[in-house]
C-alpha cells in the first residue's frame, strides 16, 4: 500500500453533494444521491460496489459526459483550481484529455474503428500541446511501449479491430496519459479480460503512477484489485456511499451491513474446508425510480429496525477519512471474512 504519505496531502478533488437525476418514461431516477469524496495527488481512490450502483456514472458526472437524459446537481466539485460546476463547455473539453483523463469500460466501443491508432493518439496531443505531428508520434511511440505494446511503430498504423481486448486497453491507458494528466479514471479497466491480462494491466497502472505521478479514480467490482490497488475506497450503493476507509480499516473491520455482506460473498480460496459456503445478499436492489424514504439497504439487511424506514440515515465517522452511513453504532469487533454457511 501507498497509504500513509497520499492520505495526508491536501485533496486535488474535492466533491461535495453529488446528484445525478435522469428523467425516464416511469418517472426521475436519482443515479447518484448526495455523494461526497475527495481525492488526493498520487493516491489511489476505489470506488466499489455491485453493477448499477452509480460508480460509472459518478466518473460520468466528474467528466462532464452525462447522458442528454441526465441533470447534474452538486454543492461542490472542484478540481485543483478549477469549479466543475461553473467552468464553461469549451473550458472543460480543453480540461479532459488534459488535466483529466478517463480509461473507460470497453476499449472496443472507445476507439474510433475507422482511425489508426496512431490518429487518435496523436490527436489529443496535437489538441492540448503546442507540437509538431512528428513529436505526436514519438509522445505516442513511447507511450505504447510504456504501457507494454511490442513494436509500436508498427501498431500506430493499425485500426482497433486488429489489436486483441488486451492491447486496446493498453491503448487506452497510453492514450489517458498523453498529456500527463494530475487524475486519471479508471472504469472497471481490466472487465473482459483474462486474470494474466488484468494482473499485467494492474501493473503497468502502478507503475506508470510512480513515473507520472498522477492520482487515480478506480472503479471496480473486484474486492482483489481493491485490496491490491487502493489508498483508500467508498463502497457504493443505490447510487449513495455507504461506507469509506482504507482497505484495512474496511476489509478487517466493515461497520455497513451491505458491506459485510459483500465481503461474505468474495470467494476465499484459501479455505480448504467445504462445508465454508460462498455468501450472499438476499433482496433485490430497490428502484431508483422517485425518492428512497429511510435506509436504501433495510429491504436486505438483518439488523432492520422500525426506525431505518423513516427519516434520515446518520452518517457516523469513525475519523476524518472513517465513516459509514447506518443507525447501528459502531461495532468494536472485526467482521472480516465472517465464517460462511459454517455448521
Amino acid at each position: 500500500m501507498k497509504g500513509a504519505d497520499a492520505i495526508q496531502e491536501p485533496s486535488l478533488l474535492v466533491v461535495e453533494g453529488l446528484n445525478v437525476d435522469m428523467s425516464t418514461p416511469s418517472g426521475e431516477l436519482h443515479a447518484v444521491r448526495s455523494v461526497d469524496f475527495s481525492v488526493k495527488h498520487r493516491e489511489t481512490f476505489c470506488l466499489v460496489g455491485e453493477s448499477g450502483c452509480g460508480k460509472t456514472m459518478t466518473s460520468l458526472a466528474l467528466m462532464r459526459l452525462l447522458p442528454s437524459n441526465a441533470r447534474l446537481t452538486a454543492s461542490r466539485m472542484q478540481f485543483g483550481d478549477r469549479d466543475l460546476l461553473t467552468i464553461g463547455t469549451r473550458e472543460m473539453a480543453a480540461l479532459r484529455g488534459s488535466r483529466l483523463g478517463m480509461i473507460f469500460q470497453d476499449p472496443m466501443t472507445s476507439l474510433n474503428p475507422v482511425y489508426t491508432i496512431g490518429d487518435q493518439l496523436e490527436e489529443i496531443y496535437l489538441r492540448h500541446r503546442s507540437v509538431t505531428r512528428q513529436e505526436a508520434r514519438g509522445r505516442a511511440e513511447y507511450l505504447l511501449q510504456r504501457v507494454g505494446i511490442m513494436s509500436p511503430a508498427l501498431r500506430l498504423r493499425q485500426f482497433p479491430h486488429q489489436l486483441s481486448g488486451g492491447l486496446r486497453q493498453r491503448v487506452m491507458i497510453a492514450m489517458a496519459l498523453m498529456c500527463e494528466p494530475h487524475l486519471i479514471i479508471a472504469d472497471e479497466p481490466t472487465t473482459a479480460l483474462d486474470v494474466t491480462v488484468q494482473v499485467q494491466i494492474l501493473r503497468i497502472l502502478e507503475d506508470l503512477q510512480q513515473e507520472f505521478g498522477m492520482a487515480i479514480i478506480l472503479i471496480t467490482h473486484n474486492l482483489g484489485i481493491v485490496a491490491r490497488m487502493a489508498d483508500r475506497l467508498a463502497v457504493m450503493y443505490a447510487g449513495e456511499i455507504i461506507e469509506t476507509g482504507t482497505p484495512l480499516e474496511v476489509f478487517e473491520n466493515p461497520q455497513h451491513p451491505y458491506t459485510q455482506g459483500l465481503l461474505r460473498c468474495a470467494p476465499n480460496f484459501g479455505l480448504k474446508d467445504k462445508r465454508h459456503r460462498l455468501g450472499a445478499i438476499p433482496g433485490l436492489v430497490p428502484s431508483l425510480i422517485n425518492e428512497i424514504q429511510g435506509c436504501s439497504f433495510r429491504n436486505r439487511c438483518d439488523f432492520v429496525t422500525p426506525e431505518c424506514a423513516n427519516g434520515h440515515v446518520p452518517l457516523r465517522r469513525l475519523s476524518p477519512e472513517r465513516a459509514y452511513l447506518c443507525h447501528r453504532e459502531p461495532d468494536p469487533v472485526a467482521h472480516m471474512v465472517p465464517e460462511r454457511g459454517a455448521q
